[in-house]
């Protein structure tokens, strides 16, 4: 008589919610469903997202600057599928990869500035991770100063370089000689730096998370300077200032600095693959891959496979091709003059700022007492329910995809693909006077975001 054997894995009843609810971030959704945002897109394409319910919107997002040549580009996709038609080495880890080389020295070319080597891995933490290792290896040293109010990811190293709590909260000990400075003080990072402990300094060309914080140009050139004295390597985030992104190549082309290493991710990958790049000098190269036996000692799986080139060599041609760059200085800073113009009279806007298509609207809180108290009665609740209370409507009520600043609440970006039209830009314009002036002159406005804040503290 044969024995019946038990399964391995016994059934789960997946009827109860979707099985990303129920197996991936119930939190998530549960947001999303609080911001009315929790929508099915069958489609997307450029700057337009297709709704399963038939409604189309913009997305002033990006990804978080993933989409700076517009979503699903064809040319990408023809691309990749013609490189998966090859039936090459995707990722066969024992053989030299030419288009990877292929990939880098464009790159390089691109950035300019003495950087001849790049290390490619899959994201922009992952990235981070890298220029701090090898900025230890070349210099010595183990500390690394920063700017507060920065982003530069959540994995143990990259979340050390960032001080808002909100991030680290629950993460235990990271690393222990991170050092923060704030954004645009050259006085404070020359005392940092000048104790000589700091293998290098990390900050973003532009604040994206932070507030979109464009700084002058005699701050970066000061801390390149202050650098170069110190020993101090001078490393550049540019995951979401770079591929165009603000007008350049690299937004440190636009401050005529010549940073030791430049790390790049998001819109590297087309949109469709993973893929990050660090840019660096011979000399940081040479400190980590200095001899034979240490030819592999930092490398990652998936680096350099072949998908992932192909992408990244795409979304130049595309950005080059197009002009995209060019296009961006032009379209963003009319895009900046409409808003400074139709904003002005508004209490709630203290500024509009940015470089190429990253722009940022900060907002301030009401001047109208009536308005003041219920401003206050939901801020009390969390600091960031004004500006998602705008996020809500600009998607609801006027069909665009945005979001408030990751470590600036009152700070609204906007970041649309590069292939954006002027039309789009107009229609944004528009949506955001609109919303303002609601804001300003609604009590309405003021009853749901209360309500909404009240049911956000019962979920």
């Amino acid at each position: 008589m044969a024995t019946k054997i038990a399964p391995a894995v016994s059934l789960i009843d997946l009827s109860a919610g979707s099985n990303y609810e129920q197996f991936v971030n119930p939190q998530w959704v549960s947001l999303l469903n609080l911001l009315g945002m929790n929508a099915t897109y069958e489609r997307c394409e450029g700057c337009e997202l297709f709704t399963s319910d038939g409604r189309t919107i913009l997305d002033f997002l990006s990804g978080y600057c993933v989409h700076n040549a517009g979503h699903n580009n064809p040319y990408i996709i023809q691309a990749l599928k013609d490189e998966m038609d090859k039936r090459g080495p995707g990722m066969l880890q024992s053989h030299v990869p030419e288009i990877a080389g292929d990939l880098a020295r464009r790159l390089c070319q691109l950035a300019g500035g003495g950087l001849g080597k790049v290390y490619f891995s899959s994201s922009g933490s992952e990235a981070v991770e890298a220029a701090i290792k090898f900025s230890r290896a070349t210099t010595g040293r183990a500390g690394i100063a920063y700017t507060k109010s920065s982003f530069h990811g959540l994995t143990a190293g990259a979340l050390s370089l960032m001080n808002d709590p909100f991030w680290r909260q629950g993460f235990g000990p990271l690393l222990a000689d991170a050092h923060g400075v704030a954004y645009g003080d050259l006085p404070a990072l020359q005392s940092a730096l000048a104790t000589k402990k700091h293998a290098a300094f990390v900050v973003e060309p532009l604040q994206a998370e932070g507030g979109i914080n464009v700084p002058s140009r005699s701050y970066l050139q000061g801390a390149q300077e202050l650098c170069r004295r110190t020993g101090t390597l001078f490393v550049l985030d540019e995951v979401q200032t770079g591929m165009f992104r603000t007008g350049t190549f690299l937004a440190a082309h636009q401050f005529d600095v010549h940073p030791d290493i430049v790390v790049l991710a998001k819109a590297l990958s087309g949109g469709l693959m993973p893929v990050s790049a660090v840019l660096m000098k011979d000399r940081v190269y040479r400190a980590v891959y200095s001899s034979l036996k240490r030819s592999i000692v930092h490398t990652s799986t998936f680096s350099e496979n072949s998908l992932s080139m192909r992408a990244g060599l795409a979304t130049l041609d595309v950005l080059e091709r197009e002009e995209l760059g060019p296009r961006a200085l032009r379209l963003g800073e009319a895009f900046r003059e409409k808003l400074r113009h139709e904003l002005a009279g508004f209490d709630m806007v203290k500024d509009v700022r940015g470089m190429g298509l990253l722009s940022g609207i900060e907002f301030a809180p009401p001047k109208k007492l009536s308005t003041r108290a219920m401003y206050e009665a939901f801020h009390a609740i969390h600091p960031a329910m004004f500006g998602q209370v705008v996020v809500m409507r600009m998607y609801r009520e006027k069909g665009f995809l945005t979001q408030i600043c990751g470590n600036n609440f009152m700070v609204l970006k906007a970041a649309p693909p590069l292939v954006v039209n002027e039309d789009q830009l107009t229609r944004f314009v528009v949506a955001i006077r609109d919303v303002m002036e609601l804001a300003e002159t609604s009590a309405g406005f003021w009853t749901e975001a209360l309500n909404m804040a009240r049911r956000a503290v019962n979920i």
